[in-house]
Formats: C-alpha cells, structure tokens, sequence
C-alpha cells in the first residue's frame, strides 16, 4: 500500500528568533520541537520559503546548500547558526520535471543557500539535519491561481514520502508584532485567522469553494490588513494545490500568538500515514 506523504503549512516566526529563545516564540518552538514525533519521518523534505521569489520556478539543487542568513540587526549567535542537512540534486531534477510536464518552467540552481524559512523551522524539527532538503521558490507574479496550480503539479511527491512545508506566517502585517495594538487591530487579525480556518478544514465548503476563497482572499475580513503583502501566504495555496485532489481537508495543528497575534498551522494528511 502507497503512504502519502503528509504536506503541512506553518508559521516561521520571527527571523531566527524562534532559535534565541524568544519569549513570544515560545509556544510556536514547542509545535516545532514534537511535530516530527507525529509522522513518519520523511525521505527528504521540500520547502516552499516565503523568502524566495523567482520569475520562474525555481529549485535547490546543489549537494551541500550553505546558510543564508536574510535578516538582519539580530545578535551575532544568529549568524552563527548553522543546518548542515544535505541537498538532493537528483530529488531537484525529478521536481523539475515535474514541473516542466505540467506546463512550468523551472529551473535549478545551485547556487541558493537554505534561508530561514527552511533552516528556523527545520533546526527545531529535525535537528539531526539528516534529512535531504530542498527549496522552491515562490512566483514573482504572487498570483494565487498560480501558486495553487504550482501545487498540483507537485502533487505525485506525496507518493515518494517527501514530506513539503509551506514555511510562512498566516498573519504577517511587520508593523504590527512589535507594538501592543489596539483591540480593534487584534479583532481584525482574528477576524482573517477564523476566515482561513474556516477556508482550509471547513466539511461544509465544497472543493470549488474552498479554492475561490483562496484565490479571493483578497476579500477576506482584513485580508489586505493581515497581509499588505502576500508572500508569507502564498506558501499555504502551494501546500492546498497540491493536497487538493487526495485530502483536500486540512487540519488545524496549532492555533496559538507569535509575537502577540495568532497565527495558524495546518496539515493535510491520510490518516493512516502517521507515525
């Protein structure tokens, strides 16, 4: 029998601050820390990051990716951090076949280093760094129908236990995790996580419904509010493109505050493939 493997959408958190034992990461650290435990273990791992734009698809494909540290004004320690997990070249060119079979054009480089999108979360769930990983770009165009259709393509991986992580945050309005806001503001943040909530796990909403919503989600309460830019959510229409067609229903497997506003996880899974 064929394991499917699971896809699983999540927030990153804060720079590296999910790694400096930053007291408003704390409760996303624990999800991090015991989700593996919940799972097989993976074959490799694929990351769609938040932090990498391409005109085309693009993807990881060097054997030994080094450490990209894209931020910045953080202590030195978070510049010392280091996930020496492998990369995959041959896993790279079956994903691009992929997606170049279904109407892409991808393209390798082997030049990109992982960045924290990939290596924040991943030093808390596999800290052995043993696991091959990769990354995929995100789409210059932020347009969602085609992250959605992205998604599809790389459907057939869920039969080679590559577990995918669409690594972002369902709320990512900057100007807002460092100061308190109003509860007029914190309303609206809820307001748009009860939308996704609703959007992704939701038995009531058909799957042409469910897929509207998502390519709308401009119209959703407070969208443009909880994401002036849309690059840490896009990772999400990836994730549901892709699980769409075997297990189109998401679970919700953490609903907590980073840095003061909720933020969402979600995974799509058949439920005898966990560990």
């Amino acid at each position: 029998m064929i394991m499917h493997a699971p896809i699983l959408y999540i927030p990153h958190g804060g720079g590296p601050l999910p790694l400096l034992d930053h007291p408003g990461h704390k409760e996303l650290v624990f999800f991090l820390k015991t989700f593996a435990s919940r799972i097989r273990r993976p074959s490799a791992i694929l990351v769609i990051s938040a932090h990498w734009e391409e005109t085309r698809p693009a993807l990881t494909s060097a054997a030994r990716p080094g450490m990209l540290y894209d931020y910045g004004g953080f202590p030195e320690e978070a510049y010392r951090l280091s996930y020496p997990a492998p990369g995959s070249p041959p896993y790279a060119e079956s994903i691009r076949t992929l997606l170049a079979d279904s109407g892409f054009a991808p393209t390798l480089d082997p030049n990109r280093d992982y960045d924290h999108g990939l290596f924040v979360p991943l030093m808390l769930m596999y800290p052995d760094a043993r696991i091959p990983c990769l990354q995929l770009s995100l789409l210059k165009s932020l347009d969602p129908a085609e992250h959605l259709a992205l998604g599809r393509a790389l459907a057939p991986l869920r039969a080679e236990n590559v577990l995918v992580i669409g690594s972002g945050m369902s709320y990512h309005n900057m100007g807002t995790f460092f100061s308190p806001g109003s509860q007029a503001d914190n309303d609206k943040g809820e307001a748009f996580d009860n939308w996704l909530i609703r959007t992704v796990t939701d038995p009531g909403l058909s799957c042409k419904e469910r897929e509207e919503r998502l390519q709308n989600w401009q119209t959703a309460p407070h969208g443009r509010y909880c994401h002036p830019r849309e690059e840490h959510l896009l990772p999400l229409h990836v994730c549901y493109g892709m699980a769409a067609a075997r297990t189109p229903l998401a679970a919700l497997v953490f609903n907590s505050k980073v840095m003061g506003k909720r933020v969402s996880a979600f995974l799509w899974h058949d439920a005898a493939d966990q560990a």
